[in-house]
């Protein structure tokens, strides 16, 4: 059915639904109607099959012996006229003993000048055969026989009846065409009800269609408008991804313009600059460094504000895993190389197994500042390790160094707060990370390691 349907793809959905139910039904009263037609054949069968055993009990009832041992039948008694009316269609006959005996011994005045001829199949005496045979005149018959055996006989003798299935199979040719006709009123009344079911099934597409031909063409901004509970999950669907896509493009908007935003203080810085170095020689000198580190803030602005973006983008990404180990001991192996001078121990207690639910430069960039901030504020060592709780990695980055107080870790948190002046940022380290983590559904929080110095707890999604 399916085939069939797949092989028609220029109909519409309307008339394919139509065509596959029509198709069904047809199918199903079809085979209705051979089981219907050969259950009312059978059932007819058999009760001919009993209306010959009465007659062939009633005919073996009659049955007498006369004194030569010889079978012998007054057909005067014996109640159907049909029994002495010549070809009337029902008949009886009686053979000799054996399987060799003569055959119409004795027979009724209906089969006229013929006789009854059965399979010699000799049955015992009680024993009923069933046969299907025709007559001399090509009249079908069923025919039923049992075996007699009378006293002193040396076999049975055959005591057959016999009857013509043409009223048989006149009635069932009636029945097939009562039958028949009644199944194909029933398939009118399924094509209609296939028609309004159809109808009427496929209505809330029309209006769906009617309600995305407003979202194209700007008349609305959602979905609007209930629908059956199996059409209702698709619309409710379809109006998340809008919303997401609403967010999304607010989201950008407001990137590009805290990224404008942003980049405005240093390009105004440097374009103050450039026009007091045209007459002041002092400034020009100082215009490289000048240039350098507005430079590099406005780097670091470009640098969030992409990671955010990145973030944002990954939060819609179904499957997403960076594992964590490899990622941490990069990140170790280049702050031994920045911070050199300090002889810094740095060590990574992770699982392998563990891994981040995201990008992997997200990962990088929130790993490489806290371990940067950590590495610039410890004396000796620096402790980055990881746990799993659930569906939460529980990444911790501990230093030796001074520290935070309890009243200031707040602060540390702010885009733009440096709480040491004496080291190169621009305060938005802590910040990056503290955004990226929400945009994942993590945290950041600050404590007292036990190494004496700064504790950061970074909570992310484990992959």
């Amino acid at each position: 059915m399916d085939r069939i349907c797949r092989g028609l793809p220029q109909l519409s959905l309307r008339y394919r639904l139509l065509l596959a139910t029509l198709l069904t039904a047809g199918l199903a009263l079809v085979a209705l109607g051979l089981l219907l037609s050969a259950l009312f054949r059978d059932h007819a069968r058999q009760q001919f099959v009993e209306r010959l055993t009465a007659d062939l009990d009633q005919v073996i009832a009659r049955l007498e012996v006369d004194a030569q041992g010889r079978p012998t039948l007054d057909a005067a008694r014996l109640s159907d006229p049909r029994w002495t009316r010549p070809h009337s269609g029902l008949y009886w006959q009686v053979d000799g003993a054996g399987a060799n005996g003569t055959p119409g011994l004795l027979r009724s005045r209906s089969l006229w000048d013929d006789a009854l001829t059965a399979p010699r199949d000799a049955p015992r005496p009680g024993e009923l055969h069933v046969h299907e045979v025709l007559n001399h005149g090509r009249e079908p018959l069923l025919l039923i026989e049992r075996g007699v055996q009378a006293d002193g006989a040396a076999a049975p003798w055959r005591v057959m009846v016999a009857a013509t299935t043409v009223p048989l199979e006149a009635g069932a040719a009636r029945f097939d065409s009562a039958l028949a006709g009644s199944l194909a009123l029933l398939l009118l009344l399924l094509a209609i009800g296939a028609v309004l079911q159809v109808a009427l099934g496929l209505k809330p597409l029309g209006h769906l269609r009617e309600a995305l031909a407003d979202l194209r063409d700007g008349r609305t901004q959602r979905l609007a408008g209930r629908y059956p509970s199996e059409v209702q999950p698709l619309v409710d669907d379809l109006n998340g991804v809008l919303d997401r896509q609403a967010a999304t493009l607010e989201r950008a908007r407001a990137q590009a313009g805290n990224l404008a935003h942003a980049l405005k203080t240093p390009l105004t810085i440097l374009a103050q600059g450039a026009s007091q170095a045209r007459s002041d020689g002092a400034v020009h000198a100082k215009l490289p460094d000048l240039v350098h580190d507005q430079v590099q803030v406005a780097r670091r602005h470009v640098d969030w504000h992409l990671a955010r973006a990145r973030a944002a983008a990954a939060q819609a990404t179904v499957g997403l895993r960076t594992p964590l180990q490899p990622v941490a001991d990069a990140l170790l192996r280049v702050m031994t190389k920045i911070h050199a001078g300090k002889h810094l121990a740095m060590r990574g207690d992770i699982d392998p197994r563990l891994a981040f639910a995201g990008e992997s430069q997200d990962l990088q960039e929130m790993l490489g500042n806290l371990l940067d901030n950590a590495c610039k504020a410890a004396r000796a060592q620096v402790v980055i390790s990881a746990m799993q709780n659930d569906r939460h990695l529980r990444v911790t980055v501990d230093d030796d160094g001074p520290g935070i107080a309890p009243a200031q870790m707040t602060e540390a948190l702010k885009r733009g707060s440096r709480l040491d002046e004496s080291t190169p940022g621009s305060g938005l380290g802590l910040a990056i990370v503290q955004e990226l983590a929400g945009l994942y559904g993590g945290s950041v929080a600050l404590g007292t390691s036990p190494l004496g110095g700064l504790l950061v707890v970074l909570t992310l999604p484990a992959g």
